[in-house]
């Protein structure tokens, strides 16, 4: 009988002591096993951190991948981003209120899907405020830092795009840089995606070559949530369609070789799983260290939930067939297993 109490105080001491370091409760509240505190010690599980989260931006800056997601709630009370980062994938460390409503007196709700970029010792923090409509406050931001958890402030002072151009809400900006050098801000809701030239300092436009500030790029079934990749001298272009809210959210792609298109839709790379979660959507893309080593980022609902705000932040691996086609992203409950970042080998 003593030996079972001691061996149950062991237990207790030992569930304790990781929740005291990765928090007892998942998005439903339940206390972590020792079998899945064992399991997430060696892949990444998913979600790979606690707390409703969407529409993630995962970047790497040196050796470090840093996760900056939406704070998924009511509009109203969206007016913060938390940050994550970690060095393997597996182990994260939360950064709370990286950027805030406070440092953006233009900003009353709805701040969403960060874009996160470094040029010259510099963190550009691109956001979106306010689920703007023509004439009124709101649209696409630009914060700074010299640090990638912040804190971060406003660098403008206003939106750095507020209008409705070309039928595209200013929201869900992605930022890329092309190996000539030059920066791309892609972004767009409501059915509509717009392409754009960023100036070297990242806080103004640039016009094309024909004198156009804004070019539509819209692919087919194209929602939201425009994200871009090169790989071997490609582009490959991905968007969300379906309704965010719902069970049929999820990632198609295309395929050009320009950065400005056109792109044509190949097909979906990644959606629901009834049997793991749904509205899988929204989502970013790194590198790891080896030759064609990628993870796809992205947001989901997990089984059972049916709330709209309730999404959490998953990890998983994303592959390429031998004729430079993605292949349909497995949705899996383990994740990632642990893997080092920065200094990639040579392909």
């Amino acid at each position: 009988m003593k030996k079972a109490i001691a061996t149950a105080a062991l237990l207790l001491m030992f569930n304790g002591q990781w929740s005291m370091a990765n928090g007892p409760l998942g998005p439903k509240g339940r206390f972590q096993s020792i079998a899945e505190k064992e399991r997430s010690m060696k892949t990444s599980g998913n979600p790979i951190f606690e707390g409703w989260y969407a529409d993630p931006e995962a970047v790497v800056f040196g050796k470090t991948c840093w996760i900056f997601p939406t704070f998924s709630a009511e509009y109203e009370n969206q007016l913060h981003f938390d940050a994550f980062s970690s060095k393997d994938l597996v182990t994260w460390t939360k950064h709370p209120n990286v950027l805030t409503s406070d440092s953006i007196r233009w900003a009353r709700m709805a701040m969403w899907a960060p874009s996160v970029i470094e040029k010259d010792g510099t963190y550009y923090f691109f956001f979106a405020a306010n689920d703007v409509h023509q004439g009124e406050v709101g649209g696409i931001g630009v914060a700074t830092s010299k640090h990638p958890e912040g804190p971060y402030s406003d660098a403008l002072g206003r939106p750095l795009i507020q209008d409705i151009i070309n039928g595209a809400q200013p929201i869900d900006q992605f930022v890329f840089r092309d190996d000539d050098g030059q920066y791309y801000m892609f972004y767009g809701g409501w059915r509509h995606c717009n392409v754009v030239r960023l100036a070297d300092d990242l806080l103004s436009l640039l016009p094309f070559d024909d004198g156009t500030i804004y070019k539509e790029v819209t692919p087919e079934n194209y929602v939201e949530g425009p994200f871009m990749l090169k790989r071997n001298g490609r582009y490959y272009f991905m968007w969300s369609e379906g309704g965010w809210g719902g069970p049929d959210y999820c990632v198609s792609y295309a395929i050009s070789d320009s950065p400005l298109g056109p792109f044509r839709r190949i097909g979906k790379i990644l959606e629901q799983d009834p049997a793991v979660a749904t509205g899988a959507g929204h989502h970013s893309v790194i590198r790891g260290r080896k030759a064609d080593e990628w993870y796809i980022v992205y947001h989901r609902r997990p089984k059972g939930e049916t709330a709209r705000d309730y999404r959490v932040t998953c990890i998983d691996r994303l592959q390429f067939d031998k004729d430079g086609y993605i292949l349909p992203v497995k949705m899996t409950l383990r994740g990632v297993n642990p893997t080092k970042l920065g200094g990639r080998k040579k392909e």
